[in-house]
């Protein structure tokens, strides 16, 4: 099967699987499709255990042959981080500067920390035995907070808007650290070795620094040419220039492909770029980053819910994921109040605040794509399954739940 027609294979499967949730489920667009692509890749399993046929198999040759870790980290994703960053409130976001920094930053750090503390007793008593190198990169996978997940949950929620910046700002810029330490821990586990801080200070400030100084590059050259042009699809090639341009320069360069996307999307979404693109152009740009968005959501989400095929659990596996769940909320809850000590929220019911962040911290994508690319060996499969169970317990129980928990702290 040709690229193409991948493509239109998941394209399709899409489109069923969003007819259906519309007709029975009638849950939110994204969540209702991956909770069907699961269901649908469970009675795959199921139905092979019993009457053993090919469908099973041709299915998971497919989805090695899409490569969904390479789909996200080298494609979709510089579309999606541009979007959402298209969609914050820079006014609001820049009020809670310190916060998103602090949370971005050291609570990704924390989280990274205090996960890989607590999932190794997991794996203790789960009679798995993982060596404490692999919990840090488990620790790194689940770490970042999803951008897609948590900008698509924001726009159906009455949250104040510096609460919903703080929200975004924090998803958009926590996996761009989330990776550079992936990548660190991943390299300690592989090669066997300890780098030294010097080493770890270098590859932050080139993933991190390296990352913000791009997209403000490119977001500034693109700013120059869209002063120069009068035309609406000439300015929207420019940000489709921009936004595969400055993340495909960073993979190349060793930096922070993400962080560089959504730098450069905040520069469009500023005030002084926006001024230079005219009245047309900037309705043009809303409607297809937003389709874009929308289209992109869904084909991620459909995959995300067939990377469960990819997954062999065993009861050792299942008890350890079992635990993995309220741990992944102790870890985000104590990571949020240890980031946001330095520059305490103001002004808001601190507890309240606290709380809707702890159970907004959606997983989703970004972890998956991560841990599918895991070199193979038997670490894969067991860090692929907690994964997963993380990530589709943040997606379908805190995801579905989260307007409950804002209506109860009265936010909206």
């Amino acid at each position: 099967m040709t690229s193409l027609g991948l493509f239109a294979l998941v394209i399709t499967i899409s489109a069923i699987f969003g007819i259906v949730n519309s007709k029975t489920l009638r849950l939110p667009f994204t969540i209702g499709i991956l909770s069907i692509s699961i269901i649908f890749s469970a009675a795959l399993v199921l139905a092979d255990k019993f009457v053993p046929w090919p469908v099973l198999q041709w299915v998971k040759e497919t989805l090695e042959r899409i490569d969904m870790g390479r789909v996200l980290l080298d494609g979709a994703l510089s579309f999606l981080l541009f979007a959402g960053a298209q969609s914050v409130d820079l006014r609001a976001m820049s009020e809670r500067k310190f916060s998103v920094l602090a949370l971005a930053l050291f609570g990704t750090v924390f989280a990274v920390i205090l996960f890989a503390l607590g999932i190794g007793i997991a794996f203790a008593l789960a009679g798995l035995v993982v060596a404490p190198v692999w919990c840090v990169v488990l620790g790194a996978i689940l770490a970042p907070t999803d951008p897609v997940s948590v900008v698509g949950m924001l726009r159906r929620l009455g949250l104040p808007p510096q609460l919903q910046a703080l929200f975004a700002g924090e998803s958009l810029f926590n996996d761009g650290v989330a990776v550079a330490v992936f990548t660190v821990a991943l390299d300690m586990a592989v090669q066997s070795h300890m780098p030294t801080m010097f080493d770890l200070g270098h590859i932050f400030l080139l993933e991190v620094g390296g990352g913000i100084l791009t997209g403000l590059a490119g977001g500034w050259v693109a700013q120059k040419a869209i002063g120069i042009v009068d035309d609406a699809h000439l300015e929207l090639l420019i940000t489709l220039a921009l936004c595969t341009g400055v993340y495909s320069l960073c993979g190349a360069w060793g930096m922070s492909g993400p962080i560089a996307a959504v730098t450069a999307g905040l520069f469009i979404a500023a005030p002084s770029t926006q001024s230079k693109i005219t009245e047309t152009g900037r309705k043009t740009l809303h409607i297809f980053w937003e389709l874009a968005d929308e289209i992109l959501n869904a084909l991620l989400f459909v995959l995300m819910g067939f990377a469960i095929l990819e997954v062999t659990f065993s009861t050792s596996l299942l008890v350890a994921s079992l635990i993995a769940l309220p741990l992944s909320l102790l870890v985000r809850a104590a990571s949020v109040f240890l980031a946001t000590l330095p520059v305490y929220l103001r002004g808001q019911g601190r507890a309240s605040v606290l709380t809707v962040l702890t159970w907004g911290g959606l997983r989703g994508g970004i972890s998956v794509s991560l841990a599918l690319g895991l070199p193979p060996g038997p670490e894969h499969d067991i860090l692929l399954g907690v994964c997963y169970s993380v990530v589709v317990f943040t997606i379908l129980v805190q995801g579905l739940t989260m307007e409950a928990v804002v209506k109860r702290f009265s936010f909206s």
